[in-house]
């Protein structure tokens, strides 16, 4: 592979604020370049170092070694988690999605405060989905592909057991490029995985 295709990609991936598609390294490279070829090249590349090339949300991100997650921490600020019952909410819409409040609602056994929604508007995790129809047309909620990038997952089917959505689970966190991106704390969202509420680099 072509150093300087690399670099390319290299640099696209660091100063992109989302994970970065083929479709969009394409627009970059010359006419006949494969975007999965050079992706796979880079990742390969960045195997085993303390920074690695990582698929999530349908596209390609760098993001810190799992295995150095526990080191990190120490020096690492760790922003705040998210409360538990905005944990329950997020679990309860990714996988049934789209849902009302009111399933919601049903489902957790519980009143769903409208400070909990507010809370994982604001970290990008969930977002309206249109409306259903039944009396009153309630709004539809759904995932974003910002949980998907803040979770580590490539789309929904790598969702974990529902069981294991409240337990920490060790994840890596996205490399800092020229902008912070995703990782950024609520500030932005959660840190870990889909059972850790932390915000900040995953």
């Amino acid at each position: 592979m072509d150093e300087d295709t690399l670099r390319l990609a290299e640099a696209l991936a660091f100063a992109a604020g989302a994970p970065v598609s083929a479709r969009q390294l394409a627009q970059l490279l010359p006419e006949g370049v494969e975007a999965e070829a050079v992706l796979a090249a880079l990742r390969e590349r960045y195997a085993g170092r303390g920074v690695e090339l990582v698929e999530v949300a349908g596209g390609w991100q760098f993001r810190t070694a799992p295995d150095l997650a526990p080191r990190l921490r120490k020096v690492v600020r760790v922003a705040r988690r998210l409360p538990r019952a905005a944990m329950e909410t997020l679990a309860i819409v990714a996988y049934h999605q789209p849902v009302t409040r009111g399933e919601i609602e049903e489902m957790r056994g519980a009143a769903l405060a409208q400070a909990t929604l507010d809370a994982l508007l604001e970290a990008g995790l969930i977002a309206p989905r249109g409306r259903r129809e039944s009396p009153g047309r309630p709004t539809l909620w759904g995932t974003t592909p910002g949980f998907l990038t803040q979770f580590g997952l490539k789309d929904l089917r790598e969702l974990p057991r529902r069981e294991d959505l409240l337990v920490e689970p060790p994840s890596p966190a996205p490399a800092s490029g020229p902008e912070s991106g995703p990782e950024s704390g609520p500030e932005s969202g959660p840190e870990s995985g889909p059972g850790d509420a932390e915000t900040g680099a995953p």
